[in-house]
């Protein structure tokens, strides 16, 4: 293995583990653990909420799982039509999560701010997808890489949240609600910076090249 290839590692662990997490939902009653134990039970009992929660963490959890392997140039190269097909899936999961999340950020723990930050996190998530379908459709394909990478950024943001809220409430010793405003943005802000980070160093690059 070659050593520029070792941050990948724990990147893909983080994605396959977040990924899968969603399907504790369906095994296990969670009403009194984590996130749902914030939610008052009149929006517990609502059809629709319940309904766009499970479409965004399942399909936001396919996404997570898909997404890491389309920036792999060595799976890209020898299987091209997966690569297509695992893009498309990955396209249309963000599509569906993205629209459920911002109908759930309106109901966010943590008033306001946490409505604007993640309801801003599922806006800028579904004009990215839409901008790397439409330029890849057009064979614009630096640009579509740019997209994703953009895109699988906002994505990462449900690793990154969970990441965050233990170390801000259980280690920093912050209480939830704080912790949650905060992270409503801090989940999403320095992933997509790091992302242009990583955009444009791959352009010079190309201008060197």
């Amino acid at each position: 293995m070659k050593l520029k290839n070792l941050p990948w590692i724990p990147f893909v662990l983080f994605a396959v583990a977040i990924g899968f997490y969603p399907a504790i939902y369906y095994f296990v009653d969670m009403h009194s653990k984590g996130l749902l134990s914030s939610k008052p039970k009149e929006l517990l009992n609502s059809n629709i909420w319940y309904t766009l929660f499970y479409v965004h963490i399942t399909t936001g959890g396919l996404a997570m799982l898909t997404g890491w392997s389309q920036f792999s140039n060595r799976l890209r190269g020898r299987y091209l039509n997966i690569h297509r097909f695992v893009g498309k899936v990955y396209v249309l999961s963000v599509l569906l999560s993205s629209c459920a999340g911002l109908y759930i950020a309106f109901f966010a723990s943590g008033g306001i701010v946490c409505v604007i930050g993640f309801g801003s996190l599922a806006l800028l998530w579904f004009f990215t997808d839409i901008k790397a379908y439409t330029s890849i459709r057009k064979l614009q394909i630096d640009e579509h890489e740019r997209w994703m990478i953009r895109n699988y950024a906002l994505t990462f943001a449900a690793v990154t949240l969970r990441i965050w809220l233990p170390l801000a409430t259980s280690i920093m010793r912050f209480d939830f609600t704080t912790s949650y405003r905060v992270i409503s943005w801090l989940c999403w802000v320095p992933n997509l910076i790091v992302a242009e980070l990583i955009i444009t160093r791959k352009n010079n690059k190309l201008e060197l090249a």
